[in-house]
């Protein structure tokens, strides 16, 4: 958990280094923070939890709909993007930071899903999430992850150059903060919804639609600091009962948008079960020298 990625985290006060003494992680300026019995460590510094952060509720349903394998070729074309990257095309030494662990670090991670399933034999990966009802999870998705609760628009609190790959899934993308953690020829990985994702849900139930300027939008975000070297979509059809229905639209933004009570009259209105579409960008991106 945190001790293998202990070495990789920074004070989010001074940005000095950090240590574990027992159930405390602390700097040498005195900075400390507790570490959870669930097994992460708050590093938000400030008086509020931002409100985006995923309720318990949220977390539940994401926890629920993953779990049962919709979006596994999502999981799956995602881990194999990652693998390659370092060891095909990042040159010699790629793939390797200090002590040869590779580091794999998850920029609004929630359960810690995609990145437990990107994690190769001795790699190490960071989960940040804003949510600490998310991070109750992802600290326990895999053994060599180490959760904290960060704000991916603040700095980050983890060392410059030490990431390998960096993951955004569904989630806010920082360009400096990004660059400034991702070593020399580490890869940056971000995947986003199609206007085609979760069709035809989004117009029966008047879901949050995608954003055609979607695609350009992340690249003007991120275009000062990378460079996009390669796109692949990918798409699934699922077969979704009711249930299924509810807890996809229930662990997203859609959440915030919708009466339960509402949402839940309009579902049984739909085909039970009801073919849904699955379909996201994975953008590529390489830090400019």
């Amino acid at each position: 958990m945190l001790d293998d990625v202990i070495d990789y985290l920074i004070c989010p006060v001074c940005r000095g280094d950090l240590a574990i003494e027992g159930a405390v992680v602390r700097c040498a300026h005195g900075h400390s923070f507790d570490v959870a019995r669930q097994g992460y460590v708050s590093l938000l510094t400030g008086s509020g939890v931002p409100g985006t952060a995923d309720t318990p509720a949220m977390v539940a349903a994401r926890a629920e709909f993953l779990g049962s394998g919709h979006f596994a070729s999502l999981a799956g074309r995602l881990r194999e993007l990652a693998g390659r990257q370092g060891t095909v095309d990042g040159g010699e030494g790629a793939g390797r930071t200090e002590g040869g662990r590779r580091v794999v670090l998850d920029a609004g991670a929630g359960t810690g899903h995609y990145l437990a399933g990107t994690l190769g034999p001795g790699e190490v990966g960071i989960a940040l999430d804003v949510s600490k009802h998310a991070l109750r999870r992802a600290a326990r998705a895999h053994p060599r992850v180490g959760a904290v609760v960060a704000d991916v628009w603040r700095p980050l609190p983890v060392r410059d150059g030490c990431v390998d790959v960096l993951l955004d899934v569904f989630a806010p993308r920082n360009g400096p903060e990004f660059a400034r953690v991702l070593r020399p020829g580490g890869v940056l990985i971000v995947v986003t919804p199609t206007p085609r994702h979760l069709a035809p849900l989004v117009e029966r139930l008047g879901l949050l639609s995608v954003d055609e300027s979607k695609s350009r939008r992340v690249e003007e975000a991120l275009g000062t600091h990378f460079t996009e070297t390669a796109q692949v979509t990918e798409e699934s059809d699922m077969l979704l009962d009711h249930k299924a229905i509810e807890t996809v639209v229930g662990m997203g933004p859609n959440a915030w948008h919708t009466d339960p009570m509402a949402l839940r009259k309009e579902i049984s209105r739909l085909p039970n079960p009801m073919a849904v579409k699955m379909s996201c960008r994975m953008s590529l991106f390489r830090k400019i020298a």
